[in-house]
């Protein structure tokens, strides 16, 4: 039985798209972590000088609230 060759390894071209990708990744972190702003569920919500929306249940709900007054 013939010898096969030995396995020459892993591409160059999957090496370097893996480095692009981790390092892509990376700055996406960086970026979530030092980037400032708002971040979570709540910046999706209006905020607190918004007009003409809808009173939040704990508000709407609660019979020594005068209605529209938000706390």
């Amino acid at each position: 039985m013939d010898d096969l060759p030995s396995y020459p390894g892993t591409p160059r071209w999957v090496k370097m798209a893996g480095i692009v990708a981790g390092g892509l990744a990376l700055l996406l972190v960086i970026a979530a972590i030092f980037g400032g702003g708002r971040h979570g569920p709540g910046r999706h919500l209006p905020s607190g000088d918004a007009r003409g929306g809808t009173l939040p249940a704990s508000v709407a709900d609660d019979p020594a609230s005068p209605e529209g007054v938000q706390r």
